[in-house]
């Protein structure tokens, strides 16, 4: 379970840094990652402690980075 939180906060933090890095709002991101608003914000605001793999490489490639540095 721990191990499980801690890599959600990784995730999390690891989004908000890329995002900010690239300067998308989370509109943006949400439109590029053809994911909705909704989907974007509960995994940034860690509501969304599971996200799924597909979740997770639609952000990697609409932040132009791969899955593994949202992961690492």
């Amino acid at each position: 379970m721990a191990n499980e939180a801690m890599s959600n906060n990784k995730i999390r933090s690891n989004f908000k840094k890329l995002r900010a890095q690239k300067g998308y709002s989370l509109e943006k991101v949400a439109r590029l990652a053809y994911l909705s608003l909704n989907t974007i914000v509960r995994l940034e605001s860690g509501v969304n402690k599971n996200p799924t793999i597909g979740t997770l490489t639609k952000i990697a490639n609409a932040l132009e980075v791969s899955v593994d540095d949202l992961l690492k």
